[in-house]
């Protein structure tokens, strides 16, 4: 359980690019040449985690909980499986907002503009790897929990406009259109197309 510790405007927060320096260094913890874990050592805040492969899948969940490399969380072992059934030889967790929180409703109430902003610099990384990026749209329903999380998504989709993106979603949609969370899917689940622009269009 991951309950966050004060705002994060008051958490000392590292640009994505230095973070990213620091996790391509070897270190003792875990092997950096099979794990991308962005900042590399735990924090408030997390920008990127995922494994290492020529054609990862992109997920994009709501915030982060308490994963990290060789300690994947429920959420992240059903991503992990869902990305290898369909093709893919890795998965890179991308989140709608990077505050750590397990309980999405312990996330702060407002919205830090840079840690929004680091998080973008991460996710155009993630786009940036394999040559047509594939995006996993995984936040459910609890996009709903924090007014500004929609408009986090709509920069994510501008992001992936930019990066020629194709977006997808795994298991039933809710009744409001929005995406399935990844937890207790079928770890043989497919990948459905998903038009982004009219989703963020009726958010």
């Amino acid at each position: 359980m991951h309950i966050p510790g004060c705002p994060t405007a008051e958490t000392e927060l590292t640009d994505f690019r230095q973070a990213l320096e620091e996790a391509l260094v070897p270190c003792g913890d875990y092997d950096v040449s099979k794990w991308l874990y962005v900042p590399h050592t735990y924090q408030e805040y997390r920008y990127l985690l995922g494994t290492r492969g020529e054609r990862p899948l992109i997920c994009v969940g709501v915030n982060p909980s308490t994963a990290a490399p060789g300690a994947l969380d429920n959420t992240l072992k059903s991503v992990e499986r869902v990305a290898l059934h369909n093709g893919f030889d890795s998965f890179i967790m991308c989140n709608v907002y990077a505050q750590r929180a397990t309980r999405p409703s312990d996330m702060e109430r407002e919205m830090n503009p840079r840690l929004h902003q680091e998080n973008l610099a991460a996710f155009a990384y993630a786009l940036s790897l394999p040559d047509r990026p594939a995006v996993w749209a995984a936040w459910g329903n609890i996009i709903e929990q924090r007014a500004y999380l929609p408009a986090c998504v709509r920069d994510m989709a501008e992001a992936g406009r930019r990066f020629g993106a194709r977006w997808y979603t795994a298991g039933a949609r809710s009744r409001r259109g929005h995406p399935h969370h990844p937890l207790y899917l079928r770890k043989d689940s497919g990948l459905d197309a998903f038009d982004v622009e009219a989703y963020c269009a009726a958010l």
